[in-house]
């Protein structure tokens, strides 16, 4: 077996945003559209920060569709669109998705998009990797935790273009994987524990 999974150590995010850039590249992420966020904890706007000036804090919350064990996303579906893979990643069967959205009201962390238009790309070509599917209008999409990628033995890229290596990959399954040594290591935790969703994303500080 293997669970594919990814620690994030928010001790060293610094908000940079390169995720966020490195994710809509290489996965061909349409305009206006995201698949991976980095929220500032505390406020609604990014880089904000919490307290009183001088007495200031700041922190990021780096999010992304938490690729679940138990995902509601994939209970809710009624056309069977949204599954899980042989690697533990929750994915989408575009060519079976009806557009209905249910999937995106059941996320507890907000992690899917939607193609309300024709999708519009800035340069006016499809990037990213080859073997990333191009989604039509009228579809949910998210991570995919660089499926095309792991087929070709790298790591995601947001993992790859992380200036402060604030993100480690690797198999919840094997207890003596980076994930996995991180999450003992320093005791890192879930989002939304209470909902027994059972992130494969856990984060730590």
């Amino acid at each position: 077996m293997t669970r594919l999974a990814i620690v994030i150590n928010q001790e060293r995010c610094i908000g940079c945003q390169t995720c966020v850039n490195a994710c809509k590249m290489e996965n061909n992420v349409p305009m206006g559209m995201l698949w991976n966020r980095v929220l500032t904890v505390g406020t609604d706007v990014m880089d904000g920060a919490v307290g009183t000036y001088p007495h200031l804090t700041r922190e990021y919350l780096p999010m992304s569709c938490q690729h679940c064990e138990n995902p509601p996303c994939q209970a809710v579906c009624p056309v069977g669109a949204t599954y899980i893979d042989d690697e533990g990643r929750v994915l989408i069967h575009y060519d079976l998705c009806i557009g209905c959205r249910i999937c995106m009201a059941a996320c507890p962390y907000n992690a899917r998009v939607f193609n309300w238009e024709e999708p519009v790309r800035d340069p006016d070509f499809n990037y990213g990797h080859r073997n990333v599917p191009v989604r039509p209008k009228g579809v949910t999409e998210k991570c995919t935790l660089c499926k095309e990628r792991a087929e070709d033995g790298k790591e995601p890229m947001c993992v790859v273009c992380c200036p402060t290596r604030a993100r480690t990959y690797g198999d919840l399954d094997d207890p003596e994987s980076a994930v996995s040594k991180l999450i003992r290591e320093k005791s890192a935790y879930q989002l939304l524990p209470e909902r027994g969703t059972e992130p494969k994303i856990h984060y730590c500080k």
